[in-house]
């Protein structure tokens, strides 16, 4: 009997020990804010100081000083003079800014911790996947792609790739239930699932409800340096180092700047990801807002250069064995064109003479033609381009 109650006392004690780390550990998800914005959409802004970031909670970055401004940018030799463009603003603008010398972050809440099975995995939730359309390999092997659909552009081969620039058409898409994701991104990568070093750096925007508790689109980044297996998270995760003060990762598309109508007005957002030549920083620019860097520390393959880039979208179900009917995109095929078919526009890499030029070879992929699909063309103000998308499952996806 006395070793029976000696055991519970023993079960109680760790499970009280393994309760205060979790709070812990979720206090540390974020630090004490300088001030804080209540959003509309029912997000809260926590202003936080530059330096307090989780960030710096990855391994390697603990001493690292951070850089507030690239060393240099890729030189553009494309004209976008006539080209309209409208100013990417967020939601929680409307009532506020943060301050100089903070960053903007979108507040974790309990029960966004509580839907994860464990601290450390908050954050992670369901990663992205990249589509291997390089590999000999099926892509669909590998378990970090099932469930996963996709409808892509892709420039690989033996050129080394130092970033890209692309125009993401903004959407709403309906996703069947909580737990699926419809999204439109660029991925940047080097390695392989095959061999479980693949290196990302992933932005764009998405529709996640169960990672946001709401159906709007967000602007979102991601990454990983070994295939989604230990490493990488969403957003503001250790590892990306955040400098501007304009603008919450995670954080959704306002009202002001909204997403785009079936037939009717159409709006977008250009994301450009580079590597500095002096730094060796992948930075992070989204319309005109310089966001941050990844350091090239926190990668293994993608310290130097990138073997491949791809554009496009992707949607996922966690019920890997039924076809979702989760939208890509507007939800319509590519064949409809524009203002009714999703788009990717002036799609451009970055070579190793750090210019942005059109890729050479783009090659398109993704499964399910029925459900989702691709094309892509050229034009005088588009440069490189593709429509991309679907309504998943239909009369002729069952």
């Amino acid at each position: 009997m006395a070793s029976t109650r000696v055991r519970l006392v023993a079960t109680l004690i760790i499970s009280l020990v393994l309760l205060a780390l979790e709070a812990a550990a979720a206090r540390q998800l974020s630090e004490a804010p300088l001030t804080s914005i209540q959003s509309p959409d029912g997000d809260i802004i926590d202003c936080v100081h530059i330096t307090k970031q989780p960030a710096f909670d990855h391994p390697l970055l603990k001493n690292h000083v951070i850089q507030m401004r690239p060393s240099d940018y890729p030189i553009s030799h494309y004209d976008e003079s006539s080209i309209i463009t409208h100013p990417f603003t967020q939601t929680w603008h409307q009532n506020g800014e943060c301050p100089e010398n903070t960053i903007p972050i979108r507040r974790t809440k309990d029960e966004d911790i509580l839907k994860a099975s464990s601290i450390r995995k908050y954050g992670k939730m369901m990663p992205i996947g990249v589509p291997n359309l390089m590999s000999v390999e099926d892509p669909q092997t590998s378990n970090q792609t099932k469930g996963h659909q996709h409808a892509v552009a892709s420039a690989w081969g033996n050129d080394k790739y130092y970033g890209t620039q692309a125009t993401f058409n903004l959407w709403q898409p309906t996703v069947e239930s909580a737990k699926h994701f419809s999204l439109a991104q660029l991925w940047i990568t080097s390695g392989s699932y095959q061999n479980n070093d693949l290196n990302t750096i992933e932005a764009g925007w998405q529709v996640f409800p169960n990672l946001y508790n709401d159906s709007n689109a967000r602007l979102f980044i991601y990454w990983t340096n070994d295939a989604y297996d230990k490493t990488g998270c969403y957003n503001l995760c250790p590892g990306f180092i955040q400098t501007n003060n304009q603008i919450a990762i995670g954080g959704s598309i306002s009202q002001l700047s909204p997403v785009s109508i079936y037939a009717g007005l159409q709006y977008d957002i250009t994301i450009l990801v580079w590597k500095g030549r002096k730094d060796g920083n992948w930075w992070l620019k989204v319309g005109s807002y310089v966001l941050g860097y990844w350091p090239p520390s926190i990668f293994t393959n993608l310290a130097n250069s990138a073997e491949s880039i791809q554009w496009g979208g992707e949607v996922y179900s966690p019920n890997p064995a039924s076809q979702t009917s989760t939208d890509m995109g507007s939800g319509h095929f590519p064949e409809e064109g524009f203002g009714k078919a999703s788009y990717i526009r002036n799609i451009q890499v970055v070579d190793s003479f750090n210019s942005l030029i059109s890729p050479n070879d783009v090659a398109l992929g993704g499964a399910q033609r029925n459900c989702y699909r691709v094309l892509n063309g050229t034009a005088r103000n588009w440069g490189t381009y593709i429509f991309y998308g679907g309504p998943g499952k239909n009369p002729n996806c069952p």
